[in-house]
């Protein structure tokens, strides 16, 4: 298993809600999510328990060439077998619609272009939007040293909401799972934790490039938020099966 070389710690994280969404790279009329959580969201949503916001430049340098890692689990039937995979859910989105626009106040609720004017039409925005159904998910993330006190606290008790992806993706189990001072501490806690809930291992992400199923760049490792975001890319590889995880 790759991991990061240096010495610094790792919180688990346990994602589990009825929906959760990931984007990587949507637009407004078309709101994808990854089959599992991003760098940026997860990191998104420890600035949020923290309620560090604004661009957070400093402390997003401190978490870029840190590991993240995530492992993805399947509900299991009375035979011990996995379940099918919930298929996603599209939810389609008027946003708007109906406004009198010769109501002041209304206008207000119109969306407007960049300019202060009305869009040609009456105005209305379609939006698809896309969620993971009943995904359950374990993160590893690994934190700077100095910070870990701060961020399990946080954790603990968010300063702001904190959920999954978007706002209505609201986390149906405590998020915060522990403090480890390795990944494999951290790996044997999770599966411990899995197996209390009769859940099964069906994918991981491991980052870096090594051998495995799937290769992807993703652009999600953000090195400033706020109203101008800013991403670098990260490679990931996804592994399928326990025996990938055995280094060769």
């Amino acid at each position: 298993m790759t991991q990061s070389n240096n010495s610094d710690p790792y919180v688990l994280l346990w994602f589990e809600a009825p929906l959760q969404s990931w984007g990587a790279d949507s637009r407004f009329g078309r709101r994808d999510t990854l089959k599992f959580p991003t760098k940026s969201g997860v990191l998104g949503l420890v600035c949020s328990a923290m309620g560090a916001g604004g661009e957070q430049v400093e402390l997003l340098s401190k978490f870029a060439p840190l590991d993240m890692q995530v492992i993805s689990y399947r509900k299991t039937k009375p035979n011990g077998q996995k379940r099918d995979k919930e298929p996603l859910l599209r939810d389609f989105q008027m946003v708007g619609s109906g406004y009198d626009g010769k109501d002041p106040w209304q206008d207000l609720l119109i969306p407007k272009m960049a300019n202060g004017k009305k869009p040609n039409g009456a105005g209305t925005k379609m939006t698809y939007r896309y969620y993971l159904q009943d995904a359950v998910f374990a993160v590893a993330l690994q934190v700077p040293s100095d910070l870990v006190d701060d961020i399990a606290k946080a954790l603990k008790n968010p300063n702001w909401d904190i959920y999954l992806g978007r706002k209505n993706c609201i986390p149906t189990e405590l998020v915060f799972q522990g403090q480890f001072a390795g990944f494999e501490l951290l790996n044997n806690q999770a599966w411990w934790f899995a197996q209390q809930k009769n859940l099964i291992e069906d994918f991981r992400v491991v980052q870096g490039e090594i051998e495995g199923d799937e290769h992807l760049t993703l652009n999600d490792v953000p090195i400033q938020f706020g109203e101008h975001k800013k991403y670098r890319d990260r490679q990931v590889t996804l592994l399928h099966s326990i025996e990938d995880l055995v280094d060769g």
